[in-house]
This record gives C-alpha cells, structure tokens and sequence, in this order.
C-alpha cells in the first residue's frame, strides 16, 4: 500500500494546538479525510478522523453525547456512569473512524503526512499560495437585498435545492380556499366561527 497524495489545509491562528487538517489518498483509489495535525510536545503528529461518542437515553432511546447532562429530547437526567473509560480509567469520549491496525502502517503514515506538512508550510510563504485541501463544508451567505433580482441569484438558488418541490395545489399565492362549512354567515369578522 502506498500514499499516493496528501492534501493540507493549514490553520490560521498561530499558536494553537490544531496546526492543519489534511487528506491522504491511498493506491489512488482510497481517500481518508479530516486527519488533523497537531503540535505535540516532541512535534506535530497525526490524529485520525473520528466522531464523538453517544449513549442512548434509557428513557424515550434518543441519542446524546456522552457528557450530556439532559436527554435533548424528553430531558431526563442521564445517569453519568454510562461514560466508557480507557485501559487508564480516562473517559472515553471519540472513536476514529478510521485508523491504521499496525505500528508500521501508523509510522508510515506519520512520516509522510509530516513532511508534506512541512513542505506545505513552505508553499504558504508564497504570495499567491492556495490550498490544494478540498474543504466541502458549506459557509452561510445571506443574500444582499440588491442581488434578490439578478439572474444568477436565481440559478444559485435554484441549484441548491436537494428536495423534489411539493405538487401544486392549483390556487395562486393570493387565493385562498373557500370555506364550505354550514356555520359559515359570510361575515368577515376575526375569530368569527370558532367556537
């Protein structure tokens, strides 16, 4: 087996722990995102991607993260010995979802994606330096009053849809149904019919 591309997207706040995350690409087939590199005390080193840890509730079954205090569903205090601990009595709090079974393949691992980190950090003093990570989170632009009209706006939109739209109804935004009940006098009062 063998890592075929890294790619790094380094942090921007100096001086913390978490210095990039990266991916790695193996045999050019396989790819292992959200890897992070961080600064350990004798240099950085390779976390594996991994997800937080959760524990039913043993009342309504809804899923919370282990250092919930409250069910966010029925809210429900949980009981706090449902924590896992570690071979060292730490409690355990992520898993990784992915990560290598071996101290080779580990080492291996480790060796290449801190020296591509190096070489990255050498290609960010660059001017026009761009990052080569493929980063698919989705950032939140409200839309400016000026652009509400543009054809481009409306395609943007469009395209962003992911549900089937619902089937029409046959009435327009301005209609409204008629009513067919038999307490219905005509009059327009508010509230009038309720009861």
């Amino acid at each position: 087996m063998e890592i075929t591309e890294v790619r790094i997207k380094l942090m921007e706040e100096p001086g913390e722990r978490l210095q990039a995350f990266c991916s790695i690409t193996f045999d050019n087939c396989f790819v292992v995102r959200d890897m992070k590199i961080i600064e350990g005390t004798s240099g950085p080193f390779v976390a594996m991607p991994s997800r937080k840890l959760t524990a039913h509730c043993p009342n309504c079954g809804m899923k919370n993260h282990l250092r919930a205090p409250y069910c966010n569903q029925c809210g429900k205090s949980l009981p706090q010995d449902r924590l896992p601990t570690d071979t060292d009595g730490r409690t355990k709090l992520y898993a990784d979802i992915a990560h290598p079974i071996n101290s080779s393949c580990r080492e291996m691992i480790q060796d290449h994606v801190v020296k591509e980190y190096y070489e990255e950090l050498e290609r960010a003093k660059h001017p026009n330096y761009v990052s080569r990570y493929d980063d698919f989170d989705v950032e939140y632009r409200p839309q400016k009053a000026s652009d509400s009209g543009s054809n481009a706006t409306k395609e943007k939109q469009s395209s962003r849809r992911i549900d089937e739209p619902h089937e029409a109804t046959g009435l327009t935004e301005l209609q409204s149904p008629q009513r067919t009940d038999s307490k219905s006098s005509g009059s327009e009062d508010f509230g009038e019919g309720v009861f």
